[in-house]
Order: C-alpha cells, then structure tokens, then sequence
C-alpha cells in the first residue's frame, strides 16, 4: 500500500518541484541498466534524498548518515523513499549494503556522509568505494548544483539563501571501481576511498556549465548578492558586485572606443578594483586584455607588445608616476598610451545615463556574444629562462582551472584572501584575483609583494584566511611578521618556484601553519596539482587536478620520472611569439597536438603524488653525468639554510660544464659543501666549482629568481 501511495505521489512531487525549483537534469550517456547498481552524489542539502528519489529512473533504497537522520524534517521527507540510516564509521554498516547491492537493489549513497557546511566537497570515507569494490557495482556520479542555497540547507548565514533556488542534476557517465592492489585489506580499503574522492572530484569539475568571464561574473553577483561587499584594494574602500559590475560597464564601454573588436589591449595596471573591472568589461566586448609586466625591461615589454600586436596601451598616470615608469612607456614603440584619469574625464552625462538607466539593471545585455573557445586574457611567460611569450588564455582554460581548485579546495564566502602576486602572472590573475571573485570570496588586493612588513599585518588587520604566495615572499613574511599575524588563516599556498624546506618548518614552526605547495604553469592557467588537506604529502606539489591527462617521457640521463607533458581543458589556446606577432601557434608536443610539454622532470608516486625532480633545461652535463643543479641548490641550502643560494653553470673545457654557486653567506666553501655532500649522500660532482657571494639574488617581479641574468653573471665568473 505504501508503495501504492508513493507511485501515485511521486509524478505530483515531481511537477511541484520543476515548479518551485525550476529543477534541470542533464543526461550524459548514464545507463541504469546494470545489475549492481551504486548511485553516488554530493550533499547538499536535506531534500537531495528526495530529488533523487523523484528524477533517478530508478526505485533505490538511500543509505543515509544516522546523525542526519535525527532531523524531523529530514525523517519526513525519506517517508517517501527506501533508506537505510548508517554509520559510517562502523565496519559491519557497509556489509548491510554490500548484501542490499548484491541482492540487486539499486542504492544511492552520499559518500560525503554529513551535508556540507562549505558549499565544496566535503571529507568522502572510505567505506562507500569500499562497498563499489567489493561488489563489482556500476557507479554512476550525480552531482546536485544550487540546493546548498535554499533553507534546508547547512551552509553559514553569510550564505545567501533563496525560498526557492534554481536546482540543476548533472547524471554523469557510470564507472567502475576494482579492487585496488595492496598488501592489507587496510590499505585496499585506504586506496579504494581515494579513487572514490579524486571521482566525486572529477564530478564536481565535469558539471560544470560553459561560460564566459563576464558571463561568470553576472552568475555570481545573482548568486552571492549584487550587495555583497567583496573586494577591497590599497584605497580601503570596499566594492560589492554591483560596484565591480559598473566598473566594467563603464570603463568597457569607453575602452571600446578606443579598440576594435579582438584586439589585444596591453594592461598596465596595479593589483586595483579597477584593473578588474578592465579585465571583465573589455572581455566582454570581444577585446582581448594583454597583462603587461611593468617589473620587466623595456626589450622585454617591447617584444612582449610585438608578439600580441599590442597598439593601445591603458595605464595611469599615478602609477606610472609611483612606479616610474615613464622611461619605460617613453622608449616603447608602436603602441599608445591612454590613461584612466583621461578616460574618466570623458565619461559624459550620456553615459551616466546609459549606465544608471539601463546597463546595470540589465548588465548581460552588455556582453556581446562569445564563445568559451575564444581568447579571455594574454598573458606573459615570466622570461626566466628566455624572451617571454603571449599565452592566449580562453574562458575555457581559465574558468576550467578555477572549477578544478573549487573541487579539491573548499574556498567559501567565509573566507578572504589576500593576494599581493601581481594580477600579470597567472598565479596572481587566475588563483589570486578571479577565483575569489567568481566563488564568493572576500578579496584584498595589495598592489606589491616585496613590503615584507607591510603584507603580515594586513593579513591580521583584515582577518584573512587564505594567502597566496612564492616560496621567496614567504620567506620574508615569516621573517619580519609577529607570531599571531597569521592566526586566522586556514590556507597558505605556494607556486611559481620550489618550496623551501626552510620555509616550510618556519612557518610550521613559529605560525602553525601548514604550506600547500602546488605546481604549474602560465600555459595551463596555471594550476596543475596542489596539495590539499584530503591529500597532503611533504616533498610533493599533491595529485594532479581533475579532468588533466598527463604523460611521462623518459630523458637520457636521468633514471627517475621523465619529462611531463599534459593536455586538458585548462591548457593555453596557444603561444604568440615576437617572431611571428599575432600568429597563434597552438599547443604540440612529442606526444601529440593539443599537448603541452612543461619542461619539467616529474617523478609519480604510487598514490598518485606529483614531485618534481628539476627542469630539463636546469640539468648540467658534468663528465657524462646529468647533475639536477636543483639537487646543487638544496645541498647549498642545507649547509648553510638561513642564507639564499642559487646554481647557474658555465662551459668547462675538461667536463663539458661547471656549476657556479651564488649566495648571500660569505663564510660559505667548497669545504663545508663536500662535508654536507657526504651527509646527505648526494653525488660528488653537485659540489660547485666556483662561489660566487652576492648582496641579493637578482629576482623577476613574480618573485621567481632570473636564472637568464644568473646565467650571464656564471659566463663571465
């Protein structure tokens, strides 16, 4: 009978739940076919149980977690479903539903357990894959999108809520989950759990809707509130969504004017409000930001303008000023140079008007059409090792790398950010900047990393919980910031260079703070893998993000890991190159077309941790023996680990190449290197020839050290 009532309830449920929650599910070649069937999902919410319940093809009995099941309400709305009230930390729980999937019920399980309280994934146990293994079950993913906003949800009050959010189901393609190879049952049941996570991951990354910049932007101001105040700079003046929405309408709109459509607009701008709102509305009209290094030389700002075709430069004159850059911006060539406080000028009562009447009331109107396929940003390689190229960036590489951290980091609207890495490097523009922005997130934008003293107290000033930054800058924060500086922040995480293990214990020593060290590049948007907290390992930059390929191609010489070369979704449109200016040369490799070979050395470990051995071209050939100079800089490191060292090399008659140290420790010799070489057990020919005492490492303005100008200072040692 009761059954009886539900078939008759349910088509009713499910009219009245399109209705108020507009419910969307999307299909993607799911098949339910299966005789063991497990159904897996996110939680969001207390009504996930019974959306699934009314829009799966299927009559499933749900396992839930037991301290959910308390819930009153949450009890009244499994009366309409077969569940199961589990805990999951009890080993006999999964046996119950091992014999429910093996009797052939379908079962739909959250393997989150609790609903989530960050909007993001939350810990996945290990019991759920265990229970997919152990029965040969076909898994098939289901993530649930915008029921974390409605009232039955557990997110934080400075969530905002709707009565009735709009509510989409993407049903994504089934899996299979083998029984991994371990030598205990503990550690198969261990690997099968993180095999569940990395798919609950690749879910919440595959779901993803296509988009533009500026069309994710007008998402999260619906989302998050057109009020929420989110974005502060050096001025102290908070910005909500509708402030930033007008910034780039308005400043858009008058660059226009200026440009025509996809051509590429050099930026030469401070991390400020502003330079955002010049980013979103020039995407918007089909004009293509160039991010301009204002830290580089005039060659390199010249054939950086060269390779994008860059003819229409904006910047102001108060930076430039401050910066003096007017020697710069005097010799360069072929492009020119407006000024915000001339454009400002020239917004007249007509576009006031427009703005205030129309525009911001309707702002998606503003954006002409566009495709996720079509270039968002150009940016510059850093030139460490060379001429810096344009990378052409689409929304799709950049809103994919955004939506691969979302589902590995919880980042919420609890959190603020402080981001001091220029908005030029793809470190400071992608994690530091447009990330916070599009999830919710509060911002602080800080126009220079190199204020040592300055950046500690704003973090403790502004409450700030999470900190991008360089190995370099970190260094120097740890070391003029007072203990409880960093007390409110939960991430800290670093890029752009190897982590230092010196940095590494200061900051775990004197501030409690664990580093989560990543690894990427400007190609791919730029993040590649990231250590997280569902998966950590010192040594190691963590597992590689959802939805990248990756392959190894072995090196001669070199016994451990080969070079890596990667393809996915967040991977460049291309290079422009000042040999052949605007000239979009797409991604290659020795592996195949759409790839992109980083040039790094990677070693894998079995669960899947990425540790970089060194970069092939930072290898030195010494008497037939390939020697990482990266293995030289640590063992320089490990001598003397309060000072800075850096390793170049030089041509040597006798065998083929020399290393040259530089350092900042003046008492620092051949001697004590040979003594720690020992130690360690590291090879002989790591010991530098040569020591070379300098002031300072010469650093570029993202804080990597510049190998080019230590290469030529090691020629002429």
């Amino acid at each position: 009978m009761r059954k009886l009532i539900r078939s008759l309830s349910r088509p009713l449920l499910r009219a009245v739940a399109r209705l108020l929650f507009r419910v969307d599910v999307e299909w993607r070649q799911a098949d339910f076919s299966a005789g063991r069937l497990l159904v897996i999902a996110n939680h969001e919410s207390f009504i996930d149980g019974l959306l699934l319940g009314l829009f799966l093809p299927i009559d499933p009995v749900f396992v839930v977690h037991t301290g959910v099941v308390r819930n009153f309400w949450f009890r009244l709305l499994l009366s309409q479903v077969d569940y199961l009230a589990v805990d999951p930390t009890s080993p006999m729980a999964m046996k119950r539903v091992i014999r429910l999937i093996e009797s052939g019920r379908p079962v739909v399980i959250f393997p989150e357990g609790r609903l989530t309280v960050t909007g993001s994934l939350m810990k996945v146990y290990d019991g759920p894959a265990f229970v997919a293994a152990k029965t040969g079950a076909t898994v098939i993913p289901v993530r649930l999108d915008g029921a974390s906003r409605s009232y039955f949800s557990r997110l934080s009050g400075k969530y905002p809520k709707e009565v009735f959010p709009k509510i989409r189901l993407t049903v994504l393609p089934a899996a299979h989950f083998p029984m991994p190879e371990a030598p205990t049952a503990k550690l198969r049941r261990h690997r099968a759990g993180v095999q569940m996570r990395k798919l609950m991951q690749e879910m919440i990354f595959a779901s993803r809707p296509p988009q533009t910049l500026y069309g994710a932007l007008c998402d999260a101001a619906e989302i998050f509130g057109r009020r929420r105040r989110l974005l502060e700079d050096i001025k102290q003046i908070e910005y909500s969504y509708n402030d930033l929405l007008k910034m780039a309408l308005i400043l858009g709109r008058q660059v226009e004017r200026l440009s025509q459509p996809g051509e590429k607009v050099g930026l030469l701008l401070p991390n400020l409000a502003p330079t955002l709102g010049l980013i979103f509305g020039l995407s918007a009209r089909l004009r293509v930001p160039a991010m301009l290094n204002y830290t580089a030389g005039l060659e390199a700002m010249q054939a950086a303008c060269a390779a994008a075709q860059v003819k229409t430069i904006i910047t102001s004159r108060a930076f430039v000023e401050q910066a003096k850059l007017g020697g710069k911006l005097a010799g360069l060539q072929g492009a020119q140079i407006h000024y915000l406080e001339d454009i400002r000028e020239k917004i007249g009562l007509g576009d006031k008007l427009w703005l205030m009447l129309w525009a911001i009331h309707f702002p998606r109107c503003f954006e002409l059409r566009a495709s996720p396929e079509e270039a968002a940003v150009v940016l510059f390689t850093s030139g460490s090792e060379g001429k810096p190229k344009g990378v052409v960036l689409p929304h799709r590489a950049i809103l994919a790398n955004i939506g691969q951290i979302r589902a590995v980091i919880d980042f919420s609207v609890d959190d603020k950010v402080l981001n001091a890495l220029p908005i030029f490097h793809s470190f400071g523009l992608t994690a530091g900047a447009l990330l916070p922005v599009l999830t919710g997130a509060s911002l602080f934008l800080y126009p220079s990393p190199l204020h040592y003293r300055v950046i500690p107290e704003l973090a403790y000033d502004r409450s700030c919980t999470v900190l991008f930054g360089t190995s370099t800058f970190l260094g120097n924060y740890a070391r003029f910031a007072n203990p409880y500086d960093f007390y409110r922040l939960r991430y800290v995480v670093a890029g752009a260079e190897k982590l230092s293990e010196t940095v590494r214990a200061d900051w775990f020593e004197k501030f409690g703070v664990r580093i989560f060290e990543g690894y990427g590049a400007t190609e791919t948007a730029p993040v590649l893998a990231v250590n997280t907290p569902m998966a950590y390992r010192t040594g190691t930059v963590g597992n590689l993000l959802p939805g990248v390929e990756h392959r190894l191609v072995s090196v001669p010489g070199i016994d451990t890991g080969g070079i890596l070369h990667v393809r996915g979704p967040n991977v460049m449109a291309g290079y422009l190159k000042a040999d052949q200016p605007g000239v979009l040369q797409p991604p290659v490799s020795d592996v195949g077309e759409g790839w992109y070979e980083t040039g790094d050395v990677v070693d894998i470990d079995a669960d899947g941790f990425f540790r970089i051995v060194g970069r092939v071209k930072r290898f030195a050939k010494i008497a037939g023996e390939m020697i990482s100079l990266e293995v030289a800089e640590k063992l320089a490191a490990a001598a003397s680990p309060a000072h800075q060292h850096a390793i170049s090399s030089q041509p040597d008659a006798a065998k083929g190449e020399a290393l040259v140290l530089f350092t900042t420790d003046a008492n620092l010799n051949r001697e004590m290197l040979a003594a720690k070489v020992r130690e360690l057990g590291l090879p002989e020919l790591a010991v530098p020839r040569k020591i070379q005492r300098v002031d300072a490492l010469p650093l570029l303005g993202t804080g990597k050290i510049d190998y080019v100008t230590l290469k030529k200072m090691a020629e002429v040692a």
